[in-house]
């Protein structure tokens, strides 16, 4: 697990619609609204809060998730499931219980103890992956694949398959995700556009118009316009 985090809201005027700009990992989420497991969502996607409510949901490190699916994260990507149905009866009354208690801090803890009582074993190539994938985050001069599997020893090709099996997403998706990322972030600080898409590996401006407006739901100058209001 990565961390654990906590959304709450109250006496809400109106809906409020919180655009989500995926990152590669697996969420675990429980609200009165929804109690699911999210793979890896390629596309951008919203939650709409009313009235009162809370979100608390955990975060795993990328990789991280393998070792309690048993199975290739692939199979999670793009998806949604229901805690109760990957779980069973145990997940189920995960849910019921941690919506049940009022304190987000013993909530996070029936969380934690329901994963630990899973067993997940130690697994080296899920550390390896996370390790990868916060050296693709943190280095935003890597954008292409190649370059990613010099600096991790492995072919393209043995590099895909690990992170399909271990991320849910190929690494170039990966790549590309995490360079919107810091698009956004200096998209908000007036950067110039055509210059900004050089530096993060687009082919031109047009091309990183339409990956940010896919993902986040609007185009950057909409988005740096917002961002100068907040």
């Amino acid at each position: 697990m990565e961390h654990f985090w906590v959304v709450t809201w109250t006496d809400l005027d109106e809906p409020y619609e919180q655009r989500i700009v995926s990152h590669p990992t697996v969420n675990l989420t429980i609200t009165q609204d929804f109690h699911r497991i999210a793979g890896v969502i390629k596309g951008g996607f919203s939650y709409t809060m009313r009235g009162s409510g809370r979100v608390l949901g955990t975060r795993f490190r990328p990789g991280g998730f393998r070792p309690f699916l048993g199975g290739p994260v692939s199979e999670l990507t793009d998806r949604f499931v229901e805690i109760g149905e990957m779980y069973g009866t145990a997940g189920a009354t995960l849910v019921e219980h941690v919506l049940a208690e009022p304190d987000p801090r013993a909530a996070i803890g029936l969380t934690e103890r329901f994963l630990l009582s899973l067993g997940p074993e130690q697994d080296p190539l899920a550390e390896e992956v996370a390790e990868l994938v916060a050296m693709v985050e943190n280095d935003v001069s890597m954008t292409r694949v190649d370059e990613l599997a010099i600096r991790s020893g492995r072919s393209v090709r043995s590099l895909q398959r690990l992170f399909r099996d271990y991320v849910g997403i190929g690494p170039k998706w990966v790549i590309r995700r995490f360079r919107l990322h810091e698009a956004a972030e200096r998209v908000s600080q007036s950067f110039d556009l055509a210059t900004l898409a050089t530096e993060l590996g687009y082919t031109d401006q047009a091309h990183l118009t339409r990956d940010f407006t896919a993902a986040v739901g609007m185009p950057p100058a909409a988005y740096a316009r917002l961002s100068s209001r907040a």
